[in-house]
């Protein structure tokens, strides 16, 4: 329903043969994760909910990730992950265009992401892909 090739990199559901690599990439992208971001968790308990983990894979290899959530009001993108090797080359536009048209066809309207404030260059990524700042507080409780 959601895997198709996109430019050199074929965008696809992840499957559960992925899951050493996708564990080794957010491992590298994201070094400092909390215990309630660690990937084995992630995995686990989005697959619980439904499939929106979407891989980049090139020569048999993972190179990317975006995970996609839609409550039925509005939808989100976590985990937009591209090897450091890999940046810069289109994958991750790749992969946030992909969920983005995913989260359409399940009636999403409405999609927010959070990243952290001095991260600008990621900021400047999701700007150039059509997302703005809203003003607003982010809050959170670890349950």
């Amino acid at each position: 329903m959601w895997s198709k090739p996109i430019g050199m990199a074929e965008i696809r559901l992840f499957d559960h043969s992925d899951r050493a690599a996708l564990i080794d990439l957010w491992e590298t992208v994201f070094p400092d994760a909390t215990d309630h971001n660690a990937p084995e968790k992630v995995i686990d308990e989005k697959l619980r909910f439904d499939g929106m983990i979407f891989v980049a894979e090139v020569d048999n290899r993972i190179i990317g990730s975006c995970i996609a959530g839609y409550d039925g009001h509005r939808g989100w993108l976590y985990a937009v992950a591209v090897s450091p090797t890999n940046r810069r080359s289109g994958v991750g536009k790749q992969l946030v265009l992909h969920a983005i048209d995913a989260l359409r066809q399940v009636g999403c309207a409405k999609l927010n992401l959070q990243i952290r404030a001095d991260n600008i260059a990621v900021a400047e990524f999701y700007r150039s892909i059509g997302f703005d700042v809203e003003e607003r507080m982010s809050m959170g409780m670890h349950l």
